[in-house]
């Protein structure tokens, strides 16, 4: 089979479209606010359709071996991206953010993301050399995240106020001025903007602040950099073709938001689902962990194929979700 390549149609198409739909996501989000299960249903049935129809393009309008290739690199990097969903969810945890400010974060996580991949492409697999060792930083990371998830029950539903203290404050706060407290919805903030009692908690003088809200952001990113490390390669093991590889991954991303505000409107109304994202995160910490020690180390001979985690995550979501509806707790005053 000849190269893919760079089709004008085709590129022109892809980037027009994905150019476009950022566009309406940017405008119906512009407000940060919490994102209702509809709505983020709506979004999610929105992006898969979005995906369904660039392989039908490609399927008629080019030969169907394409599409077909297309089509796997989509639903492995969806499949993967499952395990990106609940570190995302343990990142959330360990921040104790919640609700509209969760939304403006993952938004533009999610932008970062399409560059990071972009790059990733055009280098191919040369840099994933690094990759055994940022897993094992997030696997204690995630591990980490499930183990206070699971001490603190209740309690890991209060915001928190001040993170001087905060893990992230200690490790950024000798780099740039940080201001140890959430503004609004703020990334960073002005020193004009702060009075003497806030300026005194700050960790450097600076003519700006990084909020906690940027240092979550930046675990986002990191969190997806790091994945990329594994979906990256397994989908270009699937088609080396690089516009087939960034459509796949792309459209697989975009609906990564959605998913996640899905999975976190649920855990409200369903009361034994955090349990089982609890349970969760201890299976991809450990996931993570042997995956990196198979590639650093020796191989252990486990290997978790991406269809066996995602079979793992829905059944045990699908356990959490019928557990929550047959022996449902009353509501507390």
């Amino acid at each position: 089979m000849h190269h893919f390549g760079f089709p004008l149609e085709a590129s022109i198409i892809f980037f027009s479209v994905i150019l476009l739909s950022i566009y309406i996501d940017l405008v119906s989000h512009r407000h940060s606010k919490e994102i209702t299960v509809k709505n983020a249903a709506l979004w999610s049935v929105f992006w898969i359709s979005l995906a369904m129809m660039f392989y039908i393009y490609l399927y008629f309008r080019f030969e169907p071996e394409w599409a077909d290739l297309y089509l796997a690199g989509y639903v492995l990097e969806k499949s993967l991206s499952i395990d990106n969903l609940m570190v995302f969810t343990a990142i959330f945890a360990s921040f104790g953010i919640k609700g509209r400010l969760q939304h403006r974060i993952l938004y533009w996580g999610i932008l970062g993301a399409l560059v990071f991949r972009a790059i990733f492409v055009i280098i191919g697999t040369g840099l994933f050399l690094a990759s055994p060792w940022v897993g094992f930083i997030f696997a204690a990371f995630v591990l980490w995240s499930g183990w206070k998830m699971l001490q603190s029950g209740d309690d890991n539903k209060e915001d928190i106020e001040d993170y001087t203290h905060h893990w992230s404050v200690r490790l950024a706060g000798k780099l740039m001025p940080i201001f140890p407290k959430l503004e609004q919805d703020k990334f960073f903030i002005k020193h004009t903007e702060l009075n003497e009692t806030q300026l005194s908690s700050v960790t450097r003088k600076g003519l700006r602040y990084a909020t906690p809200a940027f240092l979550c952001l930046i675990a986002i990113e990191t969190s997806d950099i790091a994945f990329a490390f594994d979906s990256v390669p397994a989908v270009i093991a699937v088609t080396q073709e690089p516009l087939l590889v960034y459509a796949a991954m792309i459209f697989a991303i975009l609906g990564l938001r959605s998913l996640y505000f899905i999975l976190a409107a649920l855990t409200k109304y369903l009361v034994h689902l955090e349990k089982a994202v609890i349970a969760l995160l201890f299976f991809i910490g450990i996931k993570m962990g042997i995956q990196s020690w198979n590639h650093a180390v020796f191989d252990t001979g486990i290997h978790i194929s991406a269809n066996i985690s995602l079979f793992i995550v829905l059944g045990v979501l699908a356990i959490g979700v019928l557990s929550s509806l047959v022996f449902h707790e009353k509501e507390k005053e």
